[in-house]
């Protein structure tokens, strides 16, 4: 255990917290009630989520999830999707993304794959280029009509 923190897979019993864990970080970034009820269901994490993925929890030493990271794999075999990277209000600025990023890098290139992707929260764009992503473009929002977001890729060759 690091920084009062220890990281670990997700299990299914985690779903609720790490969802209540997504919106609380989600709305740390100052979206309102009306903003956060339209990402509801986009934000919430499903069974499949975590025995198909490669989903890691940060862990407090009470129990309780402070950040979570998922990776998937595209059907080509060689790109990854980081697909959920959330950490808890209170715990930000506290090495945990930085750790469960490590954690992710660390099983992208053991499963050899060329690049990582992601389409990312505008406010975490600069999370993400301090990790090495690069802006590709823009994507459609999943939740918000006329809303675009960063595309951002990582090669690990």
């Amino acid at each position: 255990m690091t920084g009062g923190y220890s990281i670990r897979r997700a299990r299914l019993d985690d779903r609720d917290a790490l969802t209540d864990l997504c919106m609380r970080s989600k709305q740390s970034n100052g979206y309102d009630d009306a903003f956060m009820a339209m990402c509801a269901e986009e934000l919430r994490v499903r069974d499949s989520w975590i025995l198909d993925n490669d989903f890691w929890l940060a862990e407090a030493s009470d129990g309780r999830p402070v950040g979570c990271i998922r990776l998937s794999v595209e059907e080509d075999g060689v790109t990854g999707e980081l697909e959920t990277c959330f950490v808890d209000p209170d715990w930000q600025g506290r090495q945990v993304g930085r750790r469960l990023f490590d954690t992710l890098h660390r099983r992208a290139r053991d499963l050899k794959l060329v690049t990582v992707a992601l389409d990312g929260d505008p406010y975490a764009e600069p999370f993400y280029a301090r990790l090495g992503f690069q802006t590709t473009g823009r994507t459609p929002s999943g939740s918000i009509p006329g809303r675009t977001l960063p595309r951002m890729e990582l090669r690990l060759g």
